[in-house]
């Protein structure tokens, strides 16, 4: 006979004779917590059973009553019973160990170059432990919530090959926000070193990244319910596994998106409004790494999109060139400009501000504008080019423009050797509250103002509240 054979039939009798041998063995293998205490307590039962007069028979995992004639001791030995049959149910149950938390590489500067990608999955059990998911592993043997959102955060390039100091927070704010999958995509061996490197490795973990959400659609997770948070080059690679996903992915937000090798690319090269049924960016150093172009549905540029409040500086920004924004659905490409404070809650009131020249001018005009408060000052310079009349801005203010007491306005003379300058001019001043839904809410101050070059002056504005 067939080794095989002979050991498949000895394997059988086994089972056929101590059927209860291994049930027990799984019982004691078994880590289950509620199972264990019902085996001790159905140990103690035995043993309190038997000190009497050898009432039950507890070998071989049975329970059996011998001789049970005084009554005081059916109700025990019921529950003995009852213990042992629900303990029996129990020991089939499945026992999943936990996996250890996993955290993200670091990458020396000498090997981060070449790509490696973890995926690192968190839930709102457990928001600070990463569970690691590889290609070769079963989604479904993690803790991956098909019902629920994935967000996918993709983090851009890591000159000192560290983890994000930024991550965890975000992740914290997204369970806050909802109850979702959050995936963190840990590229640092890749993104190390030097940024034209990090390029290089762009479009071979875009398609890794292709293929994890391509695991994910066999599951059947919605692809509108999958939102990609891609930061600097991660914004570009977001964008890429949306192409290949034919643009039916749900949502991209790129947040800074990078600039260097990608204002000059093609929209197959970086991210687009093709790349997602929603594509959203917010552009917070384009007058250093981040990209100048609008490449989203909607395109959102704090402060300008350079300098911000509270951040170091580089180069001196600017403000932005528009005051209201009139927006579709899904419009192509807009910018909207925002203002934020430089500490919480962040938030200000934003306000057209206009001068209207009585007369156009052969140089430039430039004004300063100050709203002061009981307790706030704010101001916004405005430029109206020669041979124009009107020149306008937005000023942020952290109180609405209806407690705004003094409005103050400030000629600033531009300082020419061969050409000088008027000493004064006169005009008219509007503000409205944005965004201007009609030109008719527009308050203007009733008369005409005089301004002396660099002298501030005052004006009470009283705007009614809505």
């Amino acid at each position: 006979m067939p080794v095989a054979v002979t050991l498949a039939n000895n394997q059988a009798r086994a089972e056929v004779r101590a059927p209860m041998f291994f049930q027990k063995t799984q019982a004691v293998l078994n880590i289950n917590r509620t199972n264990l205490l019902r085996r001790l307590l159905l140990q103690t039962a035995c043993f309190s059973l038997a000190s009497g007069e050898g009432l039950v028979d507890c070998s071989m995992g049975r329970l059996s009553r011998k001789k049970a004639e005084d009554p005081r001791r059916k109700s025990l030995l019921v529950l003995a019973v009852v213990l042992l049959l629900s303990s029996a149910c129990a020991g089939h149950e499945t026992y999943v160990p936990a996996q250890p938390c996993s955290d993200f590489q670091t990458a020396s500067f000498l090997e981060g170059r070449k790509l490696k990608v973890q995926f690192l999955l968190f839930t709102s059990s457990n928001p600070s432990c990463g569970q690691l998911i590889s290609l070769g592993n079963d989604i479904k043997n993690s803790n991956f919530n098909t019902s629920l959102d994935t967000k996918i955060i993709i983090h851009g390039f890591r000159a000192l090959g560290t983890k994000p100091s930024w991550i965890n927070g975000l992740i914290g704010a997204l369970f806050r926000a909802a109850k979702v999958n959050v995936v963190a995509v840990d590229w640092v061996y890749g993104a190390t070193r030097n940024y034209p490197g990090a390029v290089e490795n762009v479009m071979e973990l875009s398609i890794e990244i292709s293929r994890f959400i391509s695991k994910m659609l066999v599951l059947g997770v919605s692809g509108t319910s999958v939102h990609f948070i891609g930061v600097s080059l991660g914004a570009h690679v977001a964008g890429l596994v949306g192409q290949f996903h034919g643009g039916q992915l749900g949502r991209i937000t790129g947040l800074d998106p990078a600039g260097p090798k990608y204002t000059k690319a093609s929209r197959e090269e970086r991210l687009d409004p093709g790349d997602a049924l929603f594509v959203e960016a917010i552009h917070t150093d384009t007058d250093n790494f981040g990209i100048r172009i609008p490449v989203g549905h909607i395109d959102y540029f704090i402060n300008g999109g350079k300098d911000q409040p509270g951040c170091p500086r580089f180069i001196s920004s600017g403000l932005l060139e528009r005051g209201g924004v009139s927006v579709a659905k899904l419009p192509e490409e807009v910018k909207v400009y925002l203002v934020t404070a430089s500490s919480a809650p962040y938030c200000m009131y934003h306000s057209l501000v206009e001068f209207h020249l009585q007369q156009t001018r052969s140089l430039v005009t430039n004004l300063e504008i100050t709203f002061r408060s009981s307790n706030s000052t704010a101001s916004v310079k405005i430029t109206i080019p020669k041979q124009q009349q009107l020149g306008k801005g937005v000023l942020a203010h952290p109180v609405p423009l209806c407690q705004i007491e003094v409005v103050m306005l400030k000629y600033l003379p531009k300082l020419q050797i061969w050409k000088k300058d008027k000493a004064v001019i006169v005009g008219k001043f509007c503000t409205t509250a944005l965004p201007v839904g009609n030109r008719e809410k527009i308050f203007c101050l009733s008369q005409h103002l005089s301004l002396t070059a660099s002298r501030s002056l005052e004006h009470d504005l009283v705007v009614p509240c809505a």
